[in-house]
C-alpha cells in the first residue's frame, strides 16, 4: 500500500490543466484517477486511429494509381508508401516533446487539425491527371505527420496510468491506433469505385469529417496533466543512456516492421500475384498485428516483457523463411505475412512494456518517443528494401534474406541485454 493517500477529485484549471495528479494512490485511482484516465484514452484513441488511417492512406491508394492512368513504376510506387514512414518517424520526436510543452489535451487537438494538410494535398494530386510525380511525393510526404500522433499519444497516455497497468493502456492505446491500417486498407479499395468508375478523391475524402470531430472531442473531453510538463534539459538526459539506443532498436524490428509491411504488402501482392483480384487481403495483416498488440502488453505484464520480445523475433524469423518458401502460392504466402503480423504485434506491445520498466517518470515518455521515432524507420526501410529488391534483381528474396538477418541480429541483442542471467532492474533502470 502507498503512502499517499489522495482522495479528492484533482484540481482542474479552467484551461482543463490538473495540477493534482496520482495514479499511483490505490484510493486515488479507484474513485478518480481510472475514469478520468479512462476518458482521456478513449480520444486518445480515436485521434490516433485517424492519425495511422491518414498516414497510410498512400498505401491504399498507390495501388491503383496506375489504372487511373498515372504511369509511375513499381519503384516509384513503393517510394510513395515509404515516404510518409520516413517523415513520420522524424515528426516523432517534436510531436513526443510537445506533449509536455503545450499538453497532452492541447497537441492532440492541433495534431489532429493537421491532419487536414495530406487530405487536401491527396484530393488536390489525384484530381488533376497532370500532376507531376514531384508533387505526389511531396503530398505523400506529408502524411508522415499521421505518423507522429502515435508518439505523442503514447508519451501523454503513459503519464495517466500507474505503473502496474501501463502495460494494457499503452497496448489497447496503441492497437486502437494500429487498427487504422487496416480500416485504411479496407475502405479505400471500397470506396474508390462507389458509382461509375474510379475516384481516388473519396479515399481521402473519406477522413475528412472524422477527422474534425476528433479535433472537437479531443478539445472538449480531454485534459492536460501538470506532471507532463518536464524539463526538456530532463528528457534530454535520456540520449546519453546505451539502453535508449537499445530499445529504438529493437523497436524497429517490432513497430517497423509492422509498419513496413502494412505500407508494402498492398503492393507486393498487386506485383507478385497480379492475378488474384482486388487487395483487401492486405488489411488482414494490420487488423490481426494490431489485435495482437494488447496481447503483448498483457503477457509483458505477467511474464517480462524481455521474454515476449525475444520470442516474437523468432518467431517473426520463422515469418519471413515461410515467405520466401511460398512466393509463388498465394495462400500459405498470405498466411506467412499474418504470422508475420501476429508477431509483431506482440512484440510492438512487449518492447514498448519494457520502456516503463527501465525508465521512469518523465524519461520514460521520453524514451518512449525517441523509441517511436527510431522504430518507424523500419517503415521506410522494408518498402525501400522491396523496391530496390524488385528493381535490381527482379525479385523480392534480396529483401526478405536482410530481413531475416536482422531478426537474427534482434534476438541476440535482446538475451545480452535483458535475458543474461539479470532483471530489467539491473539492467538500466534509471532510479
Amino acid at each position: 500500500m502507498t503512502t499517499t493517500t489522495v482522495t479528492h477529485a484533482p484540481p482542474v484549471r479552467p484551461d482543463r490543466w490538473i495540477t493534482d495528479w496520482h495514479p499511483e494512490d490505490e484510493r486515488f485511482w479507484a474513485t478518480t484517477g481510472r475514469r478520468v484516465a479512462r476518458r482521456n484514452l478513449v480520444w486518445s484513441i480515436v485521434v490516433e486511429h485517424l492519425g495511422f488511417s491518414v498516414w497510410l492512406l498512400w498505401s491504399a491508394v498507390a495501388v491503383s494509381l496506375p489504372a487511373a492512368g498515372y504511369a509511375f513504376s513499381v519503384d516509384q510506387l513503393f517510394w510513395l508508401v515509404a515516404l510518409p514512414n520516413l517523415v513520420g518517424a522524424v515528426m516523432r520526436i517534436p510531436y513526443t516533446a510537445a506533449v509536455s510543452r503545450f499538453g497532452g489535451r492541447n497537441w492532440t487537438t492541433v495534431s489532429a487539425v493537421l491532419l487536414l494538410v495530406p487530405i487536401g494535398l491527396m484530393v488536390a494530386c489525384v484530381t488533376n491527371p497532370a500532376t507531376p510525380y514531384w508533387a505526389f511525393a511531396a503530398a505523400a510526404a506529408t502524411a508522415g505527420l499521421g505518423g507522429g500522433n502515435f508518439a505523442s499519444s503514447m508519451a501523454n497516455i503513459s503519464y495517466f496510468y500507474p505503473e502496474r497497468h501501463k502495460g494494457l493502456a499503452l497496448g489497447v492505446n496503441a492497437a486502437g491506433g494500429n487498427i487504422g491500417v487496416a480500416v485504411v486498407q479496407f475502405a479505400v479499395p471500397l470506396v474508390i469505385v462507389a458509382g461509375t468508375g474510379l475516384h481516388l478523391a473519396y479515399a481521402p475524402l473519406l477522413w475528412l469529417l472524422p477527422v474534425l470531430v476528433a479535433a472537437a472531442g479531443a478539445w472538449r473531453r480531454m485534459d492536460n496533466l501538470a506532471v507532463s510538463r518536464a524539463p526538456l534539459r530532463e528528457q534530454a538526459a535520456v540520449l546519453r543512456n546505451p539502453h535508449t539506443w537499445v530499445m529504438s532498436f529493437l523497436y524497429i524490428g517490432t513497430f517497423g516492421s509492422f509498419i513496413g509491411y502494412s505500407a508494402a504488402l498492398p503492393l507486393l501482392i498487386k506485383t507478385e500475384f497480379p492475378a488474384v483480384s482486388g487487395v483487401l487481403f492486405a488489411a488482414l495483416g494490420p487488423l490481426v498485428g494490431s489485435a495482437a498488440r494488447p496481447v503483448g502488453g498483457w503477457l509483458a505484464d505477467r511474464v517480462g516483457g524481455a521474454r515476449v520480445t525475444v520470442v516474437t523475433f523468432v518467431v517473426m524469423a520463422a515469418g519471413v523463411a515461410a515467405v520466401l518458401a511460398n512466393k509463388d502460392d498465394f495462400g500459405p504466402f498470405l498466411g506467412a505475412f499474418l504470422l508475420l503480423f501476429v508477431a509483431s504485434g506482440v512484440g510492438n506491445g512487449s518492447t514498448y512494456r519494457m520502456i516503463p520498466a527501465i525508465f521512469r517518470d518523465a524519461r520514460a515518455a521520453a524514451v518512449i518517443g525517441i523509441a517511436a521515432a527510431v522504430g518507424a524507420l523500419g517503415g521506410f526501410l522494408i518498402p525501400r528494401g522491396f523496391g530496390v529488391s524488385t528493381a535490381r534483381t527482379g525479385s523480392i528474396d534480396a529483401a526478405l534474406l536482410v530481413f531475416l538477418a536482422g531478426y537474427a541480429v534482434c534476438v541476440v541483442v535482446t538475451w545480452w541485454c535483458y535475458l543474461r542471467g539479470r532483471t530489467l532492474t539491473t539492467a538500466g533502470r534509471t532510479p
